[in-house]
């Protein structure tokens, strides 16, 4: 029988402590909301800290780069090195370069924003779209001319990455289903090849996100016209996905059995700790409510109100050899 057992008070949060030696987060809705830190995070990430573990942030953000992120937790005055943090742009440009392999004198056609661009940069590999000024205008109405010429296909492209683009148009998705459907598109992207194969390759299937506590349409929802027209179906990098965890587990080499996921999502951070055999933590300051783990048929390891709630840990540690650790409630599938 499918459960989840709640944690709710010091002696919970004692045991969670000492059980678990990597800590993996999410960030929206578990150590910030929107543009403000979720209360009592930052000294939640300090205690971890303090009790000798490890701390990764892993995100679906594919907006901005390691190094803006970073920017973000100081400004939230959350401690976190660029070196702990996995974006979805960050693993994408991973993937590419150590998965696919891909070749040095080829170019990206990038669908997204300045996040992506900087980590692809940080590994070297040539770019083209994204925020450049010639692939963000508006096209005359029912005037395809200059798409169709020669010049407004770059014959080195050999990737399209789609991610998060809030300055998204029609050029720059006729341009990548172009380079999508051209002779050859689905075949092997060699060095020193012009035109031919494409990797098609999604940051992350996020239908939405959420701001001013309010959801918006999302990457996922973004590369739907492309998958739609293309049919073809992207390589996804994000959460819940494999590659994701892939470079999580190849920059960190983590031990599965002493590694917590901690996140607000049941889709995507629940599912994504399922798919890789590791325990998670749910938390209840973001999207998910405690009955939308029976509703959704996905259940955490553990529920707990906020990470803030770690912070009592402490206090379990110095009372749970003399008392034991109080017999925790555990919500069923079949209430």
């Amino acid at each position: 029988m499918a459960s989840s057992r709640k944690l709710s008070d010091p002696g919970d949060y004692a045991e969670l402590l000492s059980r678990y030696d990597t800590w993996l987060f999410d960030c929206d809705g578990v150590i910030w909301s929107g543009d403000d830190a979720i209360e009592g995070a930052s000294k939640a990430i300090d205690v971890l800290r303090d009790n000798g573990k490890r701390v990764v942030f892993v995100t679906n953000n594919a907006a901005r780069s390691r190094k803006m992120l970073k920017k973000k937790f100081d400004r939230l005055k959350i401690a976190a090195s660029e070196e702990e943090i996995v974006s979805s742009a960050f693993a994408a440009a991973v993937y590419l370069k150590k998965v696919l392999k891909f070749p040095a004198d080829r170019k990206v056609f990038v669908m997204g924003m300045e996040g992506i661009e900087a980590e692809l940069d940080a590994v070297n590999i040539k770019r083209c779209g994204g925020t450049s000024p010639e692939d963000n205008q508006f096209l005359p109405a029912n005037d395809y001319s200059s798409l169709a010429s020669e010049e407004a296909i770059d014959p080195s492209v050999g990737a399209v990455l789609c991610g998060f683009d809030m300055h998204m148009n029609y050029a720059k998705l006729c341009k990548a289903f172009k380079y999508l459907t051209r002779e050859g598109a689905q075949g092997p992207v060699l060095a020193g090849g012009r035109g031919g194969g494409c990797h098609f390759l999604l940051t992350n299937d996020d239908k939405v996100v959420p701001a001013l506590g309010e959801l918006w349409p999302g990457s996922g929802s973004l590369a739907t016209p492309l998958i739609a027209s293309t049919k073809r179906e992207p390589i996804i990098i994000g959460k819940p996905h494999a590659p994701m965890l892939d470079t999580v587990k190849s920059l960190y080499n983590i031990d599965e059995n002493r590694t917590i996921f901690v996140g607000d999502n049941l889709h995507t951070d629940i599912l994504f700790a399922g798919h890789g055999n590791i325990d998670s933590l749910l938390v209840l300051t973001g999207v998910t409510k405690e009955e939308d783990c029976q509703a959704e048929g996905i259940w955490p390891s553990f529920i707990i109100q906020s990470i803030s709630n770690m912070v009592a840990a402490e206090r379990g540690q110095s009372s749970i050899a003399a008392m034991g650790v109080e017999e925790t409630s555990t919500i069923h599938a079949s209430l």
